[in-house]
């Protein structure tokens, strides 16, 4: 069986994708500026504060004093991470003697900002112009409410009552990936799809900004312009009102696109209209790992293999029904059971029982979640073995890289694939082959990589 694996890129990903015209444009915003600061590795983040205020190139050398011995393949690690943002300009001389430089726009951006401090483009409107603001339980509401119809539309796709309120520019989004559609058929999930409906709320959100920003040329809408308007949404209040009037034509769409998400309210008045950032808004600059964003859990699991969701959310149940047998539904409990029939249908559109394992445990009812295990070891173990059943050989395209010329280019390689979740084997036992495998997905990485250690 096919393994499909989605990779929801932070904004920092794609903004490292961006032409070089393109990132000196959105260093020109000195929002833009502090949220690559805060995403940067802490040694990498030590490097920019260290360099802010000198003006001349720092040799390799210099910098390389500046680490312990036991910090060598953290120090290339976020070198080559400032490379990819072009925070750094790497030279070569004549003497084969390499120095970087910070980028002079991203540099004067940010200095302006942690001296002088920069304020948003937009202020909240005063409380007499705006009346009847939600409340924050009813912004939060208003914006899982929204999240959940999105998601039900892409599980009931194969429907045909849908929800009106959904745009066509969102819908685009599902059929890039998540939904496939032959010659007069329904739309149906693909792999892709359901594994993206087991993913946490903000690596779906994740996935789904990068597809919007992705297709956005399309649209006819800069990428970059896209990127920094966004990057500055996750700057503002949440709760607060601001002024539609003060965004371009470009940003009216996009907010009425992310309202369709949840990420903003609308509201109108008696002269003004404005737009209110909720929580997902303002998160979008959070790293992914971050728990602090995490929603509270609502599932038990016991050793029977029984479930309990205690929820009255339709999507809650639809989701479930994607790996168990919800045997039936009361007004705030869900009841059902893991079974091997149903798990061996969610093996077959393509979900993995480390997708399952980690939904079940990152919603743990608060309850249960403060076990060790959260889900009984039981379950988890018989999970597995039967996705063992059906994947005897599992076939991942890779790339073999051996033949390093010394230990520290392949340590440094290691950690380089590590850091984009792309290593698959290595061999650091043998002092003569050191070999190891990477994914084929990240071998162009991983090839640049190569070439700027051997300059």
């Amino acid at each position: 069986m096919p393994q499909v694996r989605i990779i929801a890129k932070n904004f920092m990903d794609m903004v490292a994708a961006l032409p070089a015209m393109k990132l000196d444009k959105l260093y020109e915003n000195a929002f833009i500026c502090e949220a690559i600061l805060r995403s940067l590795p802490p040694l990498a983040k030590k490097y920019v504060l260290q360099m802010l205020c000198i003006e001349v190139p720092v040799t390799a050398k210099s910098m390389e004093e500046w680490v312990l011995p036991d910090g060598v393949s953290k120090h290339r690690v976020a070198i080559d991470r400032l490379i990819q943002l072009r925070i750094f300009t790497e030279t070569v001389d004549r003497k084969r003697e390499t120095t970087y430089t910070l980028n002079p726009i991203f540099q004067t951006n940010l200095k302006k900002l942690l001296l002088y401090g920069v304020v948003l483009p937009r202020e909240p409107m005063p409380s007499n112009v705006t009346v009847r603001l939600p409340s924050s339980e009813d912004l939060e509401a208003f914006a899982l409410g929204q999240w959940e119809c999105f998601l039900l539309q892409l599980i009931n796709s194969s429907q045909i009552e849908r929800p009106s309120n959904i745009s066509s520019s969102m819908m685009k989004i599902f059929q890039r990936g998540l939904l496939s559609q032959r010659d007069k058929e329904a739309p149906r999930l693909t792999e892709s799809g359901f594994q993206f409906l087991l993913m946490d709320t903000n690596a779906q959100l994740w996935y789904i900004i990068r597809e919007y920003i992705s297709n956005s040329e399309e649209r006819g809408v800069d990428s970059a312009d896209l990127i920094s308007f966004l990057l500055e949404l996750s700057f503002h209040v949440t709760g607060e009102a601001y002024n539609i009037n003060t965004l371009t034509e470009v940003q009216k769409n996009t907010i009425k696109d992310l309202a369709d998400l949840g990420l903003v309210k609308l509201q109108q008045g008696r002269k003004d209209s404005w737009f209110i950032p909720t929580r997902l808004a303002t998160n979008l600059s959070v790293s992914l790992t971050d728990s602090s964003s995490r929603k509270q859990g609502f599932v038990v699991v016991e050793t029977n293999f029984r479930l309990y969701a205690y929820s009255t959310s339709k999507l809650h149940c639809e989701i479930l029904r994607l790996f168990s047998r919800v045997e039936y539904q009361l007004p705030n409990l869900i009841v059902g059971a893991i079974t091997k029939e149903s798990l061996y249908s969610a093996f077959e559109n393509g979900i993995t029982a480390d997708q399952i394992i980690s939904f079940l445990q990152q919603n743990a009812h608060p309850r249960v979640a403060e076990r060790v295990p959260s889900v009984p070891e039981n379950v988890t173990d018989q999970i597995r073995l039967w996705e063992t059943d059906l994947n005897r050989v599992e076939m991942t395209p890779a790339y073999h890289y051996d033949g390093f010329p010394s230990r520290d280019l392949f340590e440094g390689a290691s950690d380089f694939a590590r850091g984009y979740n792309a290593l698959l084997w290595e061999d650091p036992e043998d002092s003569k082959k050191m070999s190891l495998v990477v994914k084929a997905e990240n071998h162009v990485h991983m090839r640049e990589y190569l070439s700027r250690q051997r300059q």
